[in-house]
């Protein structure tokens, strides 16, 4: 039987005093790309946190296995060099840290953890302007601190760079076309779809089919209050456009 690239049993998890995942269940295996949708409010980006290892989230009962290994234990460090990989709703700038050292730091951070050869700086600049080419992303970008007077859409193609760049095992894209306009979102999805593989998985967070009319997902779940009420096909995701949340949350 195939591993699960990963496995969430029973997971519960609280900020503070408060229970935010309550009793999630989620099996994600290599090739697939699920998507979960869900009310403000309802814990989503939350589980990208608890996921990724983000201080002040305390998973409180539950496992986490992710490549059959347990995902609760490591740092975050460990798990993104691991290959797990969360693109943020809200992205953060880094004053002083050039785009450029940033991404090749990063990437010969997960090479070395690999056992694979680093890159030096020729390697890395040639490797880096055919990715950045491919997203639109220019050359001048590049020479930018991270995330420092960016656009929307930039901030998300950055990311996307990020991905394309360190080959994750798992993307967690938490909201990935927020503040997107269509030709920004068309290229942001256009990156994804080219990253996607039969070893590597996605998890989409987000409000709106649109997002799913342009990266098709395998699995639609809907996520309310800390856990997952409904799963079904790309279908489900179109049905809930159409009524909105109230009647799935009558039946839960």
């Amino acid at each position: 039987m195939t591993t699960p690239l990963l496995e969430i049993k029973d997971l519960h998890a609280r900020v503070e005093d408060k229970e935010i995942i309550k009793g999630l269940n989620l099996t994600i295996n290599a090739g697939e790309v699920h998507a979960i949708m869900g009310p403000n409010g309802a814990g989503k980006s939350s589980l990208s946190y608890v996921l990724s290892g983000k201080d002040g989230y305390k998973v409180t009962s539950g496992s986490v296995k992710f490549k059959g290994q347990d995902l609760l234990t490591m740092t975050t460090e460990e798990r993104a060099r691991n290959g797990l990989f969360l693109s943020m709703q809200y992205p953060i700038e880094i004053p002083g840290v050039v785009v450029s050292n940033f991404l090749k730091q990063s990437l010969n951070s997960v090479l070395k953890h690999r056992g694979e050869k680093e890159l030096d700086t020729i390697e890395f600049m040639k490797l880096l302007r055919q990715k950045a080419s491919q997203l639109n992303i220019s050359s001048e970008m590049l020479k930018r601190f991270v995330n420092v007077g960016f656009s929307g859409g930039e901030k998300k193609r950055f990311e996307t760079l990020q991905m394309a760049l360190l080959k994750p095992d798992f993307c967690i894209l938490d909201e990935i076309d927020s503040g997107l306009d269509i030709d920004a979102l068309k290229t942001v999805s256009e990156g994804v779809n080219s990253l996607r593989t039969p070893d590597n998985a996605f998890l989409v967070i987000t409000h709106y089919q649109r997002l799913l009319d342009h990266i098709t997902p395998d699995v639609v779940h809907i996520f309310a209050d800390g856990h997952i009420i409904k799963s079904g096909d790309k279908t489900l995701a179109t049905e809930l456009e159409k009524s909105g949340y109230a009647d799935f949350l009558k039946e839960e």
